[in-house]
């Protein structure tokens, strides 16, 4: 019994140019296909818009932004959830660093027994870990506005403190303070700002040379160190800003005169920690020193 004979599929010249075509044509219809699809596809992965006008300012924008306010406008206060949102809630949304916890009545029950004076001061000047006025300085957030996130955290913990007197807009010279308001905050905020005040403005009175022009005689040195104490380094070691050993606290100072005095010189000069070189000033090598006398022979 004999088997039928095998034909090939491709039989004439025609047939084969065919199938060369179809066999070129078809995946090239299929990528086609495939692209089209894809490019038509609603995308919504990461990075698709990376291209948007949008996207492209963003990324081109310059770091730096300048912000141009009216110095003679009214003044427009954030409430006391603005300001809480803004800086309070670093800690005191979780309760960091022994902070009262937002809501949580039993953290700020010792808080408000004391009264909202206490705590609208302990706002301004600092406590414990909580730096003064939260980190931020009297340009960003007003006395005013503190004590108003003092009271908006206050009675969201079980206070029923009322809000501080708004200032006035353009209060008149030797004006009284306002009836109600805190007089011992408003202290404390006058003296921070008096701190602020005196280091930002501490390489121009450093800088400015002695009366005479003359090289200043060695009994002289002290009233130099004191002076320079007075103008920048009372700022901070006044009131032990930020560990800064208080002027004249022999148990604040101990630690640091165990070391040589030339140690101590070197910390002054280039800084240490929290303070910058010279106190953030540019007064001499000897006026540094000579304060750095001042406020060591004061804690012995």
């Amino acid at each position: 019994m004999s088997e039928a004979p095998h034909g090939a599929p491709i039989k004439t010249p025609g047939q084969l140019i065919a199938a060369i075509i179809a066999g070129f044509a078809v995946p090239i219809a299929i990528i086609v296909l495939l692209a089209y699809y894809v490019d038509n596809t609603t995308r919504t992965g990461a990075g698709t818009d990376e291209l948007s006008s949008a996207a492209v300012s963003a990324r081109i924008a310059p770091i730096a932004q300048v912000t141009i306010r009216d110095a003679n406008a009214p003044r427009a206060y954030k409430t006391g959830e603005q300001v809480f949102q803004a800086v309070c809630s670093a800690c005191h949304a979780s309760g960091a660093a022994g902070a009262p916890k937002f809501g949580n009545a039993a953290d700020w029950a010792p808080r408000i027994s004391q009264g909202f004076d206490t705590l609208w001061h302990t706002a301004l000047t600092g406590k414990g870990a909580m730096p003064a006025r939260g980190g931020t300085s009297p340009d960003d957030y007003s006395d005013y506005e503190i004590g108003l996130a003092v009271a908006y955290m206050a009675n969201h913990g079980g206070a029923q403190f009322q809000d501080p007197p708004q200032p006035a807009a353009n209060p008149p010279a030797g004006a009284a303070p306002a009836s109600g308001a805190d007089t011992s905050a408003q202290a404390a905020a006058t003296q921070a700002a008096a701190a602020i005040a005196a280091i930002a403005s501490a390489p121009q009175q450093a800088a400015a040379p002695a009366a005479g022009g003359g090289a200043q005689p060695s009994a002289d040195a002290s009233q130099a160190g004191k002076a320079l104490y007075q103008q920048v380094c009372q700022a901070c070691h006044a009131a032990g800003v930020l560990g800064a050993p208080k002027f004249g606290n022999k148990d604040d100072w101990a630690p640091r005169l165990k070391d040589p005095i030339d140690t101590v010189y070197n910390y002054a000069l280039h800084g240490k920690g929290a303070m910058p070189p010279k106190g953030g000033s540019n007064a001499s090598d000897a006026d540094v020193k000579a304060a750095v006398d001042y406020m060591v022979g004061a804690a012995r």
